[in-house]
């Protein structure tokens, strides 16, 4: 009888160890502790960049709508693209780093988002801006699913801590550091681009220093046909959490796209758009830490029922045509959308064996890029036929009914688990 998937994995593992040159941190465990720190902070910086890149160009789709005379819906077109792009990398992908190691699909990323800062700094009008968005999608799909996979290989206990927060952390920066930028240099409104050319370039040769944190395994030409891949074990939390994980990115690929224009509406300031973001996701930092202690399915349960009151509270906010009011509900849904995501992605991977993880990943990734793309693109073909506020109204309730769906299903687990710290 064949092995078992256990029993191979295990297999697998005693080869890579047994092949391995001997290696000093054998001997002394606490190196191996500080390495696997060092390298947990490199990759969680790496990925926070990738994200930080994806949400840059949101403060500026302004300038691109003045400057070349685009519609909301065309920048909803190029926003969609480039969510599409993750997609596709993600199914083909993003479970290569399983076969072929972390670190040559995480250089692969860098070298592709190098070449997207190169043309969003060359860009002259729409193709070229779709372009870009082509290739940044690409390379985040590869950078999430292998960077999220390396950073649960070298830290169990922190490894969905970092998921988690790296996004957030990563659409917080690349906003807010447009924003400022646009603000202080106004004449040279892609210098981010720029900035983030540079950090991307260091962060390659710095990937040298990063030891290859996971194993490999046959079948890597098998792992590039599209499919989600979840193990069994994670099948039924993947599926309640599921609408979760789309409430959350919804909302923010809403801001991330279609939000500029609404806040503008509201505010009647430009600098709240990055500004506006940067709130939704500085808010869902601190509560994932906050909340990292508690059981994974409270946590999802409260962040839920956070994130629907925010997005009642903004609601009203665009009704009454408040910006305090606006902000103050993008606080509330901020405080929830990082522990609704962080205890989802506890939930998913807390069965998952090493070599599931970035097919895992991946399938996490896929839902959530789906949310951000394809609710958006309808709340853009919306807009055409409703107007702005009315179809950001309709949008706001499919977030709140996706939010509160899940309650019953985690509620009725029976399984409730003890405070971890995993």
């Amino acid at each position: 009888m064949p092995a078992s998937p256990r029993k191979e994995d295990a297999m697998l593992q005693q080869l890579n160890e047994k092949t391995a040159r001997p290696s000093p941190d054998s001997v002394r465990p606490h190196r191996r502790v500080t390495r696997d720190r060092a390298s947990a902070v490199f990759l969680s910086v790496v990925l926070v960049t990738f994200l930080a890149a994806s949400s840059a160009p949101t403060p500026l789709y302004h300038d691109y709508q003045t400057h070349w005379h685009l519609t909301s819906g065309a920048i909803t077109l190029v926003y969609g693209v480039y969510c599409l792009s993750v997609l596709v990398s993600l199914l083909t992908v993003g479970a290569l780093s399983d076969h072929v190691g972390r670190r040559p699909v995480i250089w692969g990323a860098l070298a592709l988002e190098v070449l997207s800062m190169l043309v969003f700094l060359r860009a002259g009008g729409m193709p070229s801006l779709v372009l870009a968005r082509t290739l940044q999608g690409l390379a985040t799909g590869a950078a999430t699913s292998s960077l999220g996979a390396a950073l649960l290989d070298v830290t169990k206990r922190g490894g969905a801590l970092f998921v988690s927060v790296a996004p957030l952390v990563g659409m917080a920066s690349g906003t807010l550091g447009a924003s400022l930028l646009l603000v202080l240099f106004p004449d040279r409104s892609h210098s981010v681009y720029a900035v983030l050319l540079v950090t991307m370039t260091v962060q390659v040769i710095g990937l040298l220093f990063v030891p290859e944190p996971g194993f490999r395994r046959p079948g890597a030409l098998r792992s590039l046909r599209p499919r989600v891949r979840a193990p069994h074990s994670s099948r039924r939390a993947l599926l309640l959490t599921a609408p979760v994980f789309v409430a959350v990115w919804a909302l923010g690929g809403f801001y991330l796209s279609l939000g500029p224009d609404l806040i503008q509406r509201v505010t009647g300031s430009p600098v709240s758009n990055g500004l506006i973001v940067s709130l939704l996701t500085a808010c869902a930092v601190p509560a994932v830490l906050l909340t990292r202690r508690l059981a994974a399915e409270r946590t999802s349960l409260g962040g839920s029922l956070l994130l629907a009151s925010g997005v009642a509270v903004t609601l009203a906010a665009v009704h009454v045509d408040s910006g305090a009011v606006l902000y103050v509900g993008t606080a509330i849904a901020g405080l929830g959308f990082g522990p609704a995501f962080q205890g989802g992605v506890r939930l998913v991977t807390a069965t998952a064996r090493p070599a599931e993880r970035a097919g895992l990943m991946a399938a996490v990734y896929t839902i959530t890029y789906l949310a951000m793309c394809v609710p958006v693109l309808g709340a853009g073909v919306l807009v055409g036929h409703y107007g702005l506020v009315r179809s950001a109204q309709l949008f706001g309730l499919l977030v709140i009914v996706l939010s509160l769906v899940p309650l019953a299903g985690l509620g009725k687990s029976g399984h409730p688990r003890k405070p971890s710290t995993e």
